[in-house]
């Protein structure tokens, strides 16, 4: 799957932790302004 700006980011589920309430999931921000980030070669020494 492709995006492209402009488009809305499907629905995710972040684990943090062990449990399921340990979880971050895209849908509860929904009419909220979020920010993504992703740092894909953060900590891998290159």
């Amino acid at each position: 799957m492709s995006l492209n700006v402009g488009d809305s980011a499907p629905d995710f589920l972040l684990k943090t932790g062990f449990t399921e309430e340990d979880a971050i999931v895209l849908n509860d921000y929904k009419d909220k302004t979020l920010v993504l980030a992703f740092f894909p070669l953060a900590f891998t020494g290159g």
